[in-house]
């Protein structure tokens, strides 16, 4: 052998390439193995409560991790700047048939592009194609339980990308009530004549009045988003409303209540739009304007093996065990939060809906950025969340507290009643290391107070100890060797 310098190779180093190439993770690199081991104790031993994170299947992750990694394919089934296509064509069109069987959508009337990296990218493909650039869109505010991408920005500062390029206005939820203003969206969207209305949260648990959005887009002419990324798994199964028959485009993430790999999808309305005053149909043109947006728009290939695996979560999703799934998870996330309510917790909007609840911690006296910190130290995986009303999003008032992951590893009812009160023990603990500071002390303080104090420690490896016996006794989905 040689290389293009005339240079030989020798057998033996060729035979290590060839070896190396063979060699499983465990052997090739056992500083990333063993990082990724780290984090499947972590998983298994501790409690996932985050709203947006789910465990996927042994065989979603079979797909992920396939050979389908390797093929390169820009372009669209048929339509390849690649050669050697045929396999992925033929899984890309398997995909777009599942995504519109999972949520009962004729392909006369809808389209799906399953292309998307994520959900971020799916929105932005969505905002590029109908609303252009400094085109008006309205989404839920951030700090009311929106999403990024739905056009966040400051008094001072344009956060997320959409609010960059698009001009953003939010709508609000009722501060007291914690519950969506429709009837002052109404208003706004009157003055603002939005191209877009974006129904879709990231914190919020209740259901949407879909009927009323459309109402409202259609008052100014305007395209209905729905982003169900959060509900997409409650949506196929049947147990939240569905968007779609309201919506002119949907988006979603698929790792979420769906439970798949992580990957994006939009799915887009085909025929007639309206008829006009002569009696005249318009047509949607969404398929060619999204599929134009996200390849060659924002995209390069897609990730085939990220589309294998949605493929197989989208099946999976049209079971009887995936509705049965879904089901206890709205019964798991009604447990955890009359379990709260039992231990004197506040609850925005006073229940849930879906898969998620806000604990808002303001009448304890304290806030969610130290109580994620102790709860994250006994292992409970939550994340801190602004509540309606905050005045500062450097110091959110609540928890966000979710139940499929959980779900996924088996719990039910009376198991999520003990997760409410080991999160109750936790936020006892934070509000007895706050006593011992300043009441001005910044969050660094308490932190440090969390590390250093040995009468803490001891009270946090007490719940920690308990939990990880708790949480141990539940499977965990996927790979047993990863």
């Amino acid at each position: 052998m040689s290389l293009t310098n005339g240079q030989s190779v020798s057998k033996e180093t060729w035979d290590s390439h060839n070896k190396m190439m063979l060699d499983p993770l465990s052997v090739s690199d056992s500083e990333v193995f063993n990082i990724i081991k780290k984090e499947k104790h972590r998983q298994i031993y501790g409690l996932e409560l985050i709203a947006s994170e789910n465990f996927a299947s042994r065989a979603v992750l079979e797909a992920l991790g396939s050979c389908m990694n390797n093929k390169y394919s820009e372009g669209y089934p048929g339509q390849r700047y690649y050669g050697g296509t045929e396999h992925v064509d033929e899984l890309e069109r398997l995909c777009q048939k599942r995504a519109l069987e999972a949520y009962g959508l004729d392909s006369e009337k809808w389209g799906v592009n399953v292309q998307p990296y994520s959900g971020s990218p799916a929105n932005f493909a969505v905002y590029t194609a109908v609303v252009e650039p400094h085109g008006r869109i309205m989404g839920l505010d951030l700090p009311d339980g929106g999403h990024l991408t739905h056009g966040f920005m400051t008094e001072k500062k344009k956060i997320s990308a959409t609010s960059i390029f698009f001009e953003s206005m939010p709508y609000k939820v009722h501060p007291e009530t914690g519950y969506i203003d429709y009837d002052r969206l109404q208003d706004n969207a009157r003055l603002f004549h939005p191209k877009l209305i974006i129904a879709g949260t990231s914190c919020y648990s209740r259901n949407i009045d879909y009927a009323r959005m459309k109402q409202i887009a259609n008052e100014n002419g305007a395209y209905l988003m729905s982003d169900m990324a959060h509900i997409s798994g409650l949506v196929a199964a049947g147990v939240v409303p569905s968007p779609f028959e309201y919506s002119d485009i949907v988006s979603t993430t698929t790792h979420k209540t769906l439970r798949g790999c992580r990957a994006g999808l939009i799915f887009y309305r085909k025929g007639v739009r309206s008829v006009d005053a002569k009696g005249k149909e318009i047509l949607y043109n969404l398929e060619s304007l999204i599929n134009q947006a996200v390849f060659p728009g924002l995209q390069g290939g897609p990730h085939n093996h990220a589309i294998a695996g949605v493929a197989v979560a989208l099946k999976q999703a049209m079971t009887p065990e995936f509705k049965a799934y879904q089901t206890q998870v709205l019964a798991n996330c009604k447990a955890l939060s009359s379990g709260l309510i039992d231990q004197g917790y506040k609850i925005v909007t006073g229940g849930s809906d879906n898969h998620l609840i806000l604990l808002d911690l303001r009448s304890k006296g304290t806030d969610g950025g130290r109580a994620e910190k102790v709860l994250e130290a006994c292992a409970i995986a939550c994340n801190k969340n602004t509540c309606p009303g905050d005045k500062s999003a450097l110091r959110p008032s609540g928890l966000r507290f979710g139940s499929p992951a959980l779900t996924s590893r088996g719990l039910v009812e009376d198991d999520f009643k003990k997760v409410a009160e080991f999160i109750h023990r936790g936020i006892v603990l934070t509000l007895e290391i706050q006593s011992s500071l300043d009441p001005k002390a910044p969050l660094r303080e308490f932190i440090q107070a969390l590390a250093q104090g040995e009468k803490f420690q001891q009270r946090v490896a007490e719940i920690k100890t308990e939990v990880e016996a708790f949480a141990s006794r539940f499977p965990m989905p996927g790979l047993p060797e990863l």
